[in-house]
């Protein structure tokens, strides 16, 4: 039987993974990061925490702060691109509405290119609305150095941001038309989805066969695609699904390699393409 204590962490454990996850990009170090912050809590007097939820977000987001800096260091011998680790859920554009605007992979992936504390005081601050006080405290930092980590953050994120992001509709049927494209091995539909700068990345984590570089550029992305099509052929199947809560494709191709496709659109064309190939960053339950 659970005591009370265990039972009110339990109900906080959601929201708490989320933000560990919007600060690390990777589900298995968030879930790390709970357990660690639940064993602290274990040997601390929980009579004494006069708010167990501020308690437990200001420890959380400061071990996933430290993991984050630690994590940066391997990522940089990381074989080939690092991409996040995706959200897998069924199709329910209900609930993408609202974890689109949450973690997206989009966006995960923007905050990459940010300082641990610029990242952290971004996912706090503008994706979980707490106050710079509160982002301080986890910084160890004052509260207008705290908004000025988050202002230097949503300035990047801003810059790289679709102007005119698809809705979940509307991505289904780029999607769509992407994968009917591929499907033919129809270069020019390939074209017309793609926006001309867009950039293909693959992440294998140097376990499984992807690109070592991302690939720029509409027409070598198109006939990647298309070559990737081929080479599939029968035995490749792909279903629709949402990726961190905006439509994506999950599946796998005939050498039995797992795979999550996550999108970016902007404006009705798709400027990303992000596959994850990783198996240690998939199959993992959501």
């Amino acid at each position: 039987m659970k005591t009370p204590l265990a039972e009110r962490f339990e109900a906080l454990r959601p929201r708490l993974l989320r933000i560990a996850y919007g600060q690390l990009g990777s589900l298995a170090e968030a879930e790390d990061v709970l357990q660690d912050a639940w064993l602290r809590l274990e040997r601390t007097d929980a009579a004494q925490i006069r708010d167990l939820e501020g308690w437990l977000i200001t420890t959380v987001s400061r071990l996933a702060l430290d993991t984050l800096k630690s994590a940066r260091v391997r990522r940089e011998a990381y074989v080939g691109p690092w991409l996040p680790e995706p959200l897998v859920s069924e199709p329910s554009p209900e609930e993408a509405t609202v974890r689109a605007d949450d973690v997206s992979l989009a966006l995960l992936v923007v905050l990459e290119s940010l300082s641990a504390s610029e990242r952290t005081a971004f996912v706090l601050h503008d994706v979980f609305g707490y106050s710079f006080d509160e982002v301080a405290a986890t910084l160890g930092t004052s509260p207008a150095a705290a908004r000025q980590q988050a202002s230097r953050a949503r300035k990047a994120v801003e810059a790289r941001r679709p102007r005119f992001p698809a809705t979940p509709q509307q991505q289904r049927e780029i999607i769509g038309a992407f994968a009917t494209a591929a499907r033919d091995g129809d270069l020019d539909a390939l074209l017309e989805v793609l926006h001309p700068d867009v950039v293909f990345t693959a992440d294998g984590g140097g376990v499984v066969t992807a690109s070592r570089k991302p690939l720029h550029g509409a027409e070598r992305v198109a006939k990647t695609v298309k070559a990737l099509a081929k080479h599939g052929g029968a035995g490749v199947t792909f279903d629709l699904v949402d990726v961190n809560g905006m439509p994506g494709l999950a599946g796998q191709g005939r050498d039995g390699v797992a795979s999550v496709i996550s999108f970016t659109v902007d404006d009705g064309r798709i400027t990303a393409i992000d596959i994850q190939r990783n198996p240690e960053k998939l199959g993992r339950p959501t």
